[in-house]
């Protein structure tokens, strides 16, 4: 009885129709909830936008150096969706199994906190050395130290997120980062201008709601969880203390690719922005409102990527070929739909996307609205490549491939990304405009390599016997 407490996912699907259904009913409430936790973090970049260019630009270096240890973070703990999922479609034993792969990806998530605080406490010195203004650096630096607190409930409930989800209950993640919005919007409204009696703290105060914020996530998940009966029977938190050394070992052998593909790629937009900086202020505020909007749609494929993932690995786990190949084409095909229906509305309506974030008639605006309307041209262009490798690598991963992935990730953004964003910024009159086509020439080369290989799985080795 216990195995079957996951209706959405229990059976793959024998027919195309039926798995379109199956992906888009976890696909849905996950890239909502991707959807409302990108807009917790822009309720941020909202506030803190209000306060001007340079706190603007002091906060986007402090969440580059932020977001892109949360993003490896949660890569690493990311082996846990197709192990549990591979754990569902085996079915034997797979209470047991679901609860060794949630402790042990808890485990990781507090490890690898205590590292990433560790690299936040030194973000000064590090934007210091990459060439970027010692006053912005300051600023950046005092946020991230307030920041770094929230990393270990932000990947810890990443963790309880994929376990929800795997077992049926995506919806869940859904509601917990829909209160998270509201609960972040009014901690930046008392905290960043001083509202209800509290201080003024402007900067600070957005980094506090944030870590509020994310504290409250992970709590909220907690609960759902132990007042769920079906949830409640895996026991997810029970002998918590006790070490799963083979499946700590198995996390780390596929999540750590996954870290890395993810650091490659989020490393090449942060390092965007540390380009950004170094071309100007204004160039680099204009930069942090478009990537916000091309992050914005990008959560979409990403969910996607997420259900294609489980239902990969469903399939995997049950050894059935025919519905790993139906579960991969369903995504793909929802995830660069969806981009090409994205990369229409921004080309057509770039003022209106970018009015989402700030006041573009607003004159002391006009130089950043004018470089992110620059950018929005190029980040339209790239949005179907965008999609496609978000979600090629998501299936990749159903299959637990995941080496391959990152060295292909690893090469294409990093020597032809931003190889080509460095030539175009400082090597020709493109300047910021140039960075923008470096980072699509690295999400084209990803994204047609990663597709290539799921194409060629079986010749591969890479479905199971």
């Amino acid at each position: 009885m216990l195995q079957q407490a996951a209706p959405l996912t229990a059976e793959p699907p024998q027919n195309l129709r039926t798995e379109f259904r199956a992906t888009l009913a976890l696909a849905v409430p996950l890239a909502a909830a991707n959807l409302l936790q990108m807009l917790v973090h822009a309720i941020d970049v909202i506030f803190v936008a209000r306060l001007g260019d340079a706190a603007l630009a002091a906060s986007s270096l402090g969440v580059a150096i932020f977001g892109l240890l949360l993003w490896t973070g949660s890569g690493l703990i990311g082996a846990s969706a197709p192990l549990i999922a591979a754990e569902l479609g085996r079915r034997k034993h797979a209470v047991r199994e679901v609860r060794r792969t949630v402790r042990m990806a808890l485990w990781l998530a507090a490890l690898i906190s205590l590292v990433f605080m560790g690299i936040c406490a030194a973000g000064g010195p590090i934007m210091i050395a990459t060439g970027q203004p010692a006053e912005t650096s300051a600023r950046a630096a005092g946020f991230l130290l307030i920041l770094m607190w929230g990393l270990f409930p932000m990947i810890a409930a990443a963790v309880l997120r994929i376990f929800v989800s795997a077992l049926g209950r995506p919806t869940i993640a859904t509601a917990i980062t829909f209160g998270a919005l509201f609960v972040n919007m009014l901690g930046n409204w008392m905290l960043v201008f001083g509202n209800l009696g509290m201080p003024a703290l402007g900067l600070h105060g957005s980094a506090i709601s944030s870590v509020t914020t994310s504290v409250l996530m992970l709590l909220a998940y907690v609960v759902v969880i132990q007042t769920d009966r079906r949830l409640r029977r895996y026991h997810p938190f029970g002998n918590l203390w006790r070490p799963e050394w083979s499946r700590f070992f198995d996390m780390l052998r596929i999540g750590t690719p996954i870290s890395l593909t993810i650091l490659a790629e989020a490393g090449l937009f942060t390092g965007a922005a540390f380009l950004m900086g170094r071309i100007g202020e204004a160039e680099l505020a204009g930069h942090t409102i478009a990537l916000q909007v091309a992050a914005l749609t990008f959560q979409i494929p990403f969910g996607v990527a997420q259900a294609a993932t489980i239902r990969v690995g469903l399939a995997y786990g049950a050894r059935d070929h025919r519905a790993i190949g139906h579960a991969g084409f369903a995504s793909l095909a929802l995830g660069i739909g969806f981009m090409g229906f994205m990369a229409l509305l921004i080309w057509l309506f770039p003022s209106l996307v970018l009015s989402i974030y700030v006041d573009v008639d607003a004159a002391r605006n006009a130089a950043m609205v004018g470089f992110a309307m620059q950018f929005l041209v190029v980040a339209a262009a790239f949005q179907l490549f965008d999609g496609a490798q978000a979600v090629a690598a998501g299936v990749l991963r159903g299959l637990q491939d995941t080496r391959t992935p990152m060295i292909i990730a690893i090469c294409g953004y990093w020597i032809a990304g931003y190889g080509t964003a460095i030539y175009l910024g400082f090597w020709t009159p493109l300047a910021g405009v140039g960075v923008w086509i470096g980072l699509a020439v690295g999400l084209v080369v990803v994204a047609a390599l990663l597709i290539i290989r799921w194409r060629m799985r079986g010749r591969l080795g890479l479905l199971p016997a």
